[in-house]
């Protein structure tokens, strides 16, 4: 705990690294002049400008300030599959000029919606704020080492994954279809890199430790300087969104009240990692947990429940829901994948185009080989499953440990696959046909 910071993780030593996997957490933004009562510039050369000045909408546009980019309350919704399909190709500009395309699906401040693109901005911002020049990534990397990472002395930490590889560190793993833990393909992980404020740190639990000490001290470093004033430490605290009955968001953190007492916290996840921070002000007591499994999300749950349960003598509740949890976990990926076939059924697969397009997430080429069907998404792959949906359509359904449930839907129709249909909670994308021929 911090006082001292309690910390666990799977095949992992203290001092091991480990992608934080925190997607938009209070670490992202670099200290900066870009106050969070100040609007988003559209066009001033001496202030935070990044070479866009819309979001795809006018009023949400008017409306915002550089902290609704870590609200999660500005309406604007996910849209993840734009930089999960096109990352090998993009870069920290051509992210934030996503954000123009992006249109609000619930009124500003009505609903919690989590926004990557968003919360990416608000780190690029500090950074062109205190570095002007150069390519952005790398302002942003600099600005993060030497004005947070140094002075925390997270000298563990990196946003370099390949700094990251080449020392001691945790490799991803996910479940089979067999439902083994397996180590991953760590390709898709790559993916955080153009959009790395919102996620795409490697550290240790030593390293994130010094920084939820930051927070218990309410922005003082241990010698007694002041890192971060008071006054801004503790209105990012402030909730900004509801979440649930007692729940709520804030700037990049995730505030709940936990049988009366007020807990903050910030989980994150990627492909093979999960993580999560919390402490609690009143009893000035945190903690860091970093996994490198996606089974390890109820883990790190359970380990701050049951330190909360430790601490203020509370009904042992935690173990029970972890392997309830687990039970559930396995029953549903069981059912999930209970209809697939593996391998595709053949004479869906002599349907399928040898290419296929969208204009803004790319191509899928569709290889076949020996037992299997792989379809190549940009900078990763995976290879398939098939499913005869009862409305008469099929499915392509990604299967490669830590990506699977991708799901690409056919047409009912007969003759060549011309379109195959992609779709998030919020949005549909069209993969239209570009070609007969398979390699």
């Amino acid at each position: 705990m911090c006082r001292s910071c309690s910390s666990t993780g799977t095949r992992r030593s203290s001092k091991r690294v480990s992608a934080s996997a925190s997607t938009a957490g209070p670490r992202s933004s670099p200290p900066t002049a870009c106050t969070s009562s100040r609007r988003i510039p559209s066009r001033s050369p001496r202030s935070c400008s990044l070479g866009w000045s819309t979001i795809g909408d006018a009023e949400v546009t008017r409306r915002i300030f550089v902290k609704h980019l870590v609200c999660a309350c500005t309406g604007l919704p996910r849209q993840d599959f734009d930089w999960l399909f096109t990352f090998d190709r993009s870069s920290p500009q051509g992210q934030l000029d996503v954000l123009a395309t992006m249109k609000p699906t619930t009124e500003f401040g009505a609903l919690f919606q989590y926004s990557n693109p968003l919360a990416a901005a608000a780190g690029y911002i500090g950074a062109r704020t205190i570095k002007p020049d150069g390519e952005l990534g790398q302002a942003y990397d600099a600005v993060m080492r030497d004005k947070v990472f140094g002075p925390l002395g997270m000298s563990r930490t990196t946003f370099s994954f390949d700094e990251a590889l080449r020392t001691d560190h945790a490799s991803p793993h996910s479940w089979d279809m067999s439902l083994r833990n397996v180590p991953i393909d760590m390709a898709l992980n790559h993916s955080i890199i153009p959009i790395r404020p919102a996620g795409g740190a490697w550290s240790s639990v030593r390293d994130y430790a010094r920084y939820v000490r930051l927070e218990l001290a309410s922005g003082r470093l241990p010698d007694g300087s002041t890192f971060i004033t008071e006054k801004n430490m503790l209105a990012r605290r402030v909730p900004q969104v509801r979440v649930g009955e007692d729940s709520w968001y804030g700037m990049g953190l995730w505030i709940e009240d936990i049988k009366g007492m007020r807990v903050i916290s910030h989980g994150g996840s990627m492909f093979g990692y999960k993580s999560n921070f919390f402490f609690v002000p009143d009893a000035g007591i945190g903690g860091v947990i970093l996994t490198n499994a996606d089974s390890g999300w109820r883990v790190a749950t359970a380990v701050m429940r049951r330190t909360l349960e430790v601490v203020y003598d509370g009904k042992p509740e935690a173990e029970e829901n972890l392997l309830s949890g687990v039970r559930e976990t396995r029953a549903f990926l069981t059912g999930e994948q209970r209809d697939w076939k593996v391998p595709p059924e053949p004479s869906e697969v002599k349907r399928l185009a040898g290419s296929y397009r969208n204009a803004a997430l790319g191509e899928i080429v569709v290889r076949e080989g020996k037992d299997e069907v792989v379809f190549q998404f940009g900078g990763w792959k995976s290879r398939m499953a098939s499913r005869v949906n009862p409305d008469g359509t099929t499915s392509f359904l990604s299967i490669e440990p830590g990506v699977r449930g991708f799901e690409f839907n056919a047409p009912a129709a007969s003759g060549v696959y011309t379109r195959l249909t992609l779709r998030d909670p919020q949005h549909t994308y069209e993969f239209e046909s570009m070609g007969p021929t398979r390699m």
